[in-house]
């Protein structure tokens, strides 16, 4: 299943740019105003508790706006708030486990590098969409091995069932290199909420998926 999405922008929250809760959820709301596909919540340095009582409130804005919530890395968390999906990194869990806890329809993603087979394995055990990058340096995972464009390409040859996203360190420069190369969705967390108008910098990221 290639799970639909609103635009070609697939927003990663950056919590390290925002002073507060308050100023989070206020940025993720103008990005889904911006006209955001999805939204995936990471937020490595809160406890489990304050986690998820963000979560939920995110999960009310993306009812809201009608943008499907994607959690990071915790399947549990993505089924206690109802959200619309989880995604996986190669370490946390597998995409069958989030299948069967989340339901047929969740949108399941999975970290796959620039490695095909991984992305081929990850298909093969549910999740409908896979994550190649960086690509570019990145701000958010400075350290994330880098990949080819050339992936990109092969992917969208091999897997027309799934979604294919690419992310790091993609902006408004480079954005429509990644979508030439062949990913349908581009994510994007620095160069989103780091801008001084969130919602304007998402209608432009969104206008260079579509071109």
């Amino acid at each position: 299943m290639n799970p639909k999405a609103r635009s070609g922008v697939y927003a990663i929250t950056a919590p390290n740019l925002h002073h507060n809760i308050d100023a989070l959820l206020a940025a993720c709301e103008a990005a889904m105003k911006g006209g955001i596909g999805w939204l995936q919540y990471r937020h490595k340095d809160v406890t489990p508790e304050e986690k998820h009582a963000i979560a939920i409130k995110l999960q009310a804005l993306a009812e809201k706006y009608q943008v499907p919530l994607i959690i990071n890395d915790d399947m549990q968390l993505a089924h206690q708030v109802g959200a619309a999906g989880v995604h996986l990194g190669q370490d946390d869990g597998s995409p069958a486990a989030a299948r069967a806890l989340l339901g047929p329809e969740a949108i399941i993603g999975v970290t796959c590098h620039q490695d095909l087979s991984l992305a081929k394995q990850a298909i093969e055990d549910g999740a409908n969409y896979v994550a190649f990058g960086r690509f570019f340096a990145s701000t958010t995972k400075p350290q994330a091995p880098p990949a080819s464009l050339e992936v990109l390409s092969s992917a969208r040859q091999v897997f027309d069932n799934a979604t294919i996203v690419a992310i790091g360190g993609i902006n408004e420069v480079n954005a429509q290199q990644a979508i030439q190369a062949g990913a349908h969705m581009i994510a994007v967390a620095h160069s989103l909420f780091a801008a001084a108008d969130i919602s304007a910098q998402a209608r432009n990221l969104v206008a260079l998926t579509q071109t």
